[in-house]
C-alpha cells in the first residue's frame, strides 16, 4: 500500500510547487479543535455530531463524522470574498475511499456571499454556491460532479450548469487526486490523478446542460395547433373490406386431437404426497393453530413414469387462427407533418464573452452518511489561493482552489 500511495503524494508536491506562489491568506491543520473557526448547521435535519480528533489509522487530528446514518454540515466563512473572474482558478483534491464509494458525496461547495441569503448556522443544501465539484456515486450515478451556479442578467434567476459527460468515479479503494482547471479562455480541464479526462468550454451547449447561453429563440407559448392539423402520417384503407372468410372469433390454440395417452401415465397417483416422515410438533395446539397437516413431498411413483394424475390433451396452435381483422394502412393524403410552434425572440437570451461568476465567501460540505467517517485537515487559502484539505478514516481529500 505504502508503494502505492508514494508516487501520488508527490504528485501533489509536484502540482502545489508548480501553481502555488501567493502568501497564504488562510491556513487550518486542524491541531487545535475546530470550535470558533468552523461553523456547524443548527438546522433541524443535521444531527450528525462532528468531533475533533484521530481517526483509525491517522496520527494527526481531524474533523471527523461521529456516526454513520446521519446528516451532516459544516461551513467555513473565508475573511474576505474570493473572486473567480480573473487568471486561472484551479480546484484539487485528494480523495481515499478505503472501503469504496458506496453512496455518497465527497464533492464541495464553493459558497456565495452571505447577502445571497443565507446563514451560516443554517447552511443546508438550499444555501446558495458557485461552483461544486467532487465525486459523486449511488445507484446509477456515478460522476465527478462539475457544476456552475450562475446568473442570468436577463430574468435575475440562478441557473445549475451540469459538465455534460463527466468522468466516472475511480472504483478502487485507493486514493486519487481530482482537479478542475478554469481557463480565461473559457475552457475547463478535469483531470484524474493528473491524467485529463475531460475538456470543455463553459459557454458551449455542448458541454454543459443546460447551455450557460440561452437558445435565441424559444417555441411561441401562446402559439396553439390548429383543430384540423393531421399528423397521421398512413390512416387505415377506407375503401378495404373485411374477407368473408376471415374468423375473428378462432382461439389462438386448440386441443391436439391427435395426441394419445403416454404408456405407463399413473392416472390414480397425485404429483405430491404428505412426506411420510414428518410428525406433528408436541407444542402444537389444534385449537390455537388449527388442524395440524403433513408437509407435501413430490411423489416418488412419479418420478419413474411419464407423469401422474388426470391426463389431458395438450393444446397446440390453430391453424385456422388469423385474430382482429384490420384495414391496411395507406399514406394519409391529409398529412401535414408533426405540428411545431412558431420560433419567438427568447426572453431570456443574451450573450456573454465570459462567464460572471459569483465570488467565493465561504466554503460549505453537508452530506448523509451512510458509513463512512469525514476527516477534515490543512485548509489553506491565500490571496490568490485558496487551499483546502479534507480527509475521511476510509479516504482523504485534499481540495485545492487557486487563482494565478
Amino acid at each position: 500500500m505504502e508503494k502505492k500511495r508514494i508516487p501520488l503524494v508527490f504528485l501533489l508536491v509536484l502540482i502545489s510547487f508548480q501553481l502555488c506562489f501567493a502568501e497564504p491568506l488562510f491556513y487550518e491543520s486542524f491541531d487545535k479543535p475546530f470550535e470558533g473557526s468552523w461553523i456547524v448547521s443548527q438546522k433541524d435535519e443535521y444531527q450528525g455530531v462532528w468531533k475533533h480528533a484521530k481517526s483509525e489509522g491517522h496520527d494527526d487530528y481531524g474533523l471527523l463524522v461521529s456516526e454513520k446514518a446521519r446528516k451532516y454540515a459544516i461551513v467555513k466563512e473565508l475573511d474576505e470574498a474570493v473572486s473567480l473572474k480573473d487568471g486561472t482558478i484551479v480546484l484539487q483534491f485528494e480523495t481515499r475511499l478505503q472501503n469504496g464509494l458506496e453512496c455518497g458525496g465527497a464533492y464541495l461547495k464553493y459558497l456565495r456571499p452571505q447577502e445571497a441569503g443565507w446563514k451560516s448556522k443554517e447552511f443546508d443544501n438550499e444555501s446558495p454556491y458557485s461552483i461544486m465539484f467532487g465525486p459523486d456515486k449511488c445507484g446509477s450515478t456515478n460522476k465527478v460532479h462539475f457544476i456552475i451556479k450562475h446568473k442570468n442578467p436577463k430574468t435575475g434567476e440562478y441557473v445549475e450548469h451540469h459538465l455534460k459527460f463527466p468522468p466516472s468515479v475511480p472504483s478502487d479503494k485507493l486514493s486519487h487526486v481530482y482537479t478542475a482547471i478554469l481557463k480565461p479562455s473559457n475552457e475547463v480541464v478535469i483531470l484524474v490523478d493528473g491524467e485529463e479526462k475531460k475538456k470543455g468550454n463553459i459557454l458551449s451547449a455542448d458541454d454543459f446542460e443546460p447551455s450557460l447561453i440561452p437558445d435565441k429563440t424559444i417555441a411561441d407559448p401562446d402559439d396553439k395547433k390548429p383543430e384540423d392539423w393531421d399528423e397521421r402520417e398512413k390512416i387505415p384503407d377506407p375503401n378495404a373490406v373485411k374477407p368473408e372468410d376471415w374468423d375473428e372469433d378462432a382461439p389462438m390454440e386448440i386441443e391436439d386431437e391427435e395426441a394419445e395417452k403416454p404408456e405407463g401415465w399413473l392416472d390414480d397417483e397425485p404429483e405430491e404426497i404428505d412426506d411420510p416422515d414428518a410428525s406433528k410438533p408436541e407444542d402444537w395446539d389444534d385449537d390455537e393453530d388449527g388442524e395440524w397437516e403433513a408437509p407435501k413431498i413430490d411423489n416418488p411413483k412419479c418420478e419413474a413414469a411419464p407423469g401422474c394424475g388426470e391426463w389431458k390433451k395438450p393444446m397446440k396452435s390453430n391453424p385456422a387462427y388469423k385474430g382482429k381483422w384490420h384495414a391496411p394502412l395507406i399514406e394519409n393524403p391529409s398529412y401535414k407533418g408533426i405540428w411545431k410552434p412558431q420560433q419567438i425572440p427568447n426572453p431570456a437570451y443574451f450573450e456573454l464573452e465570459k462567464p460572471d461568476f459569483e465570488p467565493v465567501a465561504a466554503i460549505g460540505r453537508q452530506r448523509g452518511s451512510p458509513s463512512l467517517r469525514l476527516r477534515k485537515k490543512n485548509r489553506r487559502l491565500r490571496k490568490k489561493q485558496l487551499q483546502l484539505q479534507m480527509s475521511y478514516q476510509a479516504y482523504r481529500l485534499l481540495f485545492i482552489l487557486l487563482v494565478l
